[in-house]
């Protein structure tokens, strides 16, 4: 997931923290809210592995089951995806990223558990000759909501549910999941109001901060029937920035203690709806988070100059053929709204194919990478044309907004006259 240069995130803490006089501070320096996910990786997984092995002492019998775990997962493994080779111990151990204990018991000489086993899903593939094409979706950010007691509870506090979706192996599912650990800002940013927000200039900059380029709201209502009773949760997946409804479904557990196993059967069943839901169209990306740059003003002092310079640009790339050269264009960024607009405004030079921020200064000097698609010399040019200074020289360039001219202003007498 590419992250896009843009971060007002520190800006924005400044003012927060200005406006309580510190609450914020405390409310970010909590250390036990935030839940990291285990596992983003894409590994093939093979859970429900059945062993039950003896040894001369409990950790020689747990490490000869977990050593039969990752055997009986490759034959698992190569079955479902069409078959493949019987690999020797060395062989599986460089393909094993990982062992899930689901349950086990140990005794002093008996190892009995239910595992799953990780395998590489680069290096699997190759062997099995399976070509990994499958499609996922952009990158989604996700905000559990938890509704327990009257309470709404995203990232304010370490809950269940975020825990859930934490211990989730995003590996194998179509969905692209962004899953914030709950820590640092978190909690101001993604919080249960802010799921009820429609505003799409706020939800840019946080898509943004996270390098996500939609939303997915998963829900659970927990209702305890009596204390110590049967708990009933009640599933919604909701996605995009209207908080969109794709589908629901309830689940029933007997006491208190099934909550955790209630949770993981619910994230996955959820996973399977924005699943289909990819697969059907309706999880695209809301055009209306996409950034549009403000339209750059025009200058009408030098618009028939600069014409006649992009004629003859143009003449010149249609006549040599000039290969695209990448150049490094300086340039000043005092807020936030001068990389877009500078970016605009070179984007606008002809044979200009790219222009990227790729280094951001706020309140300094940032760098560009330009894409030209003929000399320099004629860049350099056309900036000069549009009222930027331009120092440097071949495709290492500053530009800066030109001074104000300086104006010679003849002597003034001294007034040595007295007053009649």
């Amino acid at each position: 997931m590419s992250v896009r240069p843009f971060r007002p995130l520190p800006i924005a803490l400044a003012l927060a923290c200005a406006a309580t006089g510190g609450v914020v501070l405390a409310q970010i320096e909590n250390a036990n809210r935030g839940v990291a996910p285990v596992d983003s990786s894409r590994s093939y997984e093979v859970g429900g592995v059945q062993v039950d092995v003896t040894g001369k002492t409990a950790e020689e019998a747990r490490y000869a089951g977990w050593r039969l775990a990752q055997r009986r997962g490759w034959q698992m493994l190569t079955k479902r995806l069409g078959g493949g080779p019987m690999l020797p111990d060395g062989a599986l151990n460089a393909l094993v990223t990982g062992i899930v204990v689901e349950h086990e018991q140990i005794g002093p000489t008996r190892y009995v558990a239910r595992l799953g086993v990780l395998f590489d899903r680069g290096r699997a593939s190759s062997i099995l000759g399976v070509v990994d094409g499958s499609a996922r979706s952009a990158p989604m950010l996700v905000l559990p909501l938890e509704v327990s007691g009257g309470a709404e509870t995203v990232f304010e506090q370490r809950s269940l549910w975020q825990q859930a979706w934490a211990r989730f192996r995003t590996g194998t599912s179509a969905v692209d999941y962004v899953r914030p650990s709950g820590g640092g800002p978190d909690a101001l940013l993604l919080n249960a109001g802010q799921i009820s927000r429609p505003s799409r200039g706020w939800w840019r900059t946080v898509l943004d901060l996270y390098g996500a380029e939609d939303m997915l709201f998963p829900v659970v209502r927990l209702q305890r029937q009596w204390p110590g009773g049967p708990v009933i949760g009640v599933f919604q997946a909701r996605h995009g920035p209207d908080n969109r409804a794709l589908g629901s479904f309830t689940l029933r557990v007997s006491g208190p203690e099934g909550i955790p196993a209630l949770l993981d059967a619910g994230v996955k069943r959820l996973d399977a709806i924005y699943s289909t839901a990819l697969s059907s169209g309706q999880l695209a990306v809301d055009p209306s988070l996409a950034y549009v740059p403000p339209p750059m003003p025009v200058d009408e002092t030098v618009t028939d100059e600069a014409g006649d310079l992009d004629n003859l640009l143009s003449s010149l790339g249609a006549d040599t053929g000039t290969a695209a050269v990448t150049i490094t264009l300086q340039y000043e960024t005092p807020a936030v709204g001068a990389v877009t607009s500078t970016e605009a405004a070179v984007r606008s030079i002809p044979g200009v194919s790219a222009a990227t921020t790729t280094s951001l200064a706020l309140g300094g000097v940032s760098v560009m990478r330009v894409t030209y698609d003929a000399d320099p010399a004629l860049l350099r040019t056309s900036l000069e044309q549009r009222g930027w200074t331009v120092s440097g020289q071949g495709a290492a360039l500053r530009i800066r907004r030109g001074a104000a001219p300086t104006i010679d202003l003849p002597a003034i007498p001294a007034d040595n006259a007295t007053a009649g």
